[in-house]
């Protein structure tokens, strides 16, 4: 039985193909994203440290992934435990100040009933018309005629992309990293 919350061992390890690089320095764009809370997001709005980490797509326990190879495709396995490191270390990002949102090009309602289904309590946006995908020109892949962002994130601080994690893996570990970057500021 399918089972998204963990990480097999033997994953493929995703290679930095340089699809990120131009994303530090760059200003987010105003695009409003539709949130899980149900209200519009434009994460270049948001004053302060900002964090936002990307992903493919995320599962649901018992319900077979997308594609049947989908763990032999580097970076895409790992979405949900990528969330809840984040939910786990969510009171730590604010008590550092930061506001943390997930993205995926995954639908709200689908979003919403993960965020429900793992208490998440920060916003997850979604970007299924994939407006800040293209405006930002983030990393994706094509899978069964769907394009997905490739795992990454980033702090922000008013609007502006100050670091950059790409590729990441393993998945469950990157909060714990992106923290650590906010730690040293």
């Amino acid at each position: 039985m399918y089972d998204p919350t963990t990480l097999p061992a033997g994953l493929p390890v995703p290679e930095d193909d340089g699809a990120a690089a131009h994303l530090t320095g760059m200003r987010i764009p105003h695009i409003a994203l539709l949130s899980t809370g149900g209200d519009m997001v434009d994460v270049g709005a948001v004053a302060g440290t900002v964090v936002v980490f990307a992903y493919p797509r995320t599962g649901q326990p018992g319900v077979d992934p997308l594609v049947e190879n989908w763990d032999e495709i580097p970076g895409a396995r790992g979405c949900t435990p990528h969330t809840s490191g984040y939910r786990d270390s969510y009171a730590e990002f604010v008590a550092l100040g930061a506001a943390v949102f997930g993205v995926s090009t995954q639908d709200t309602a689908y979003q919403r009933e993960l965020a429900e289904r793992l208490g998440v309590r920060f916003p997850i946006l979604s970007d299924e018309q994939l407006a800040l995908t293209h405006a930002l020109r983030l990393p994706t892949m094509d899978v069964a005629g769907m394009t997905l962002i490739k795992r990454l994130a980033w702090i922000a601080r008013d609007g502006v992309i100050e670091r950059v994690f790409y590729p990441v893996f393993p998945p469950d570990r990157n909060a714990e990293v992106v923290l650590a970057a906010l730690r040293e500021r």
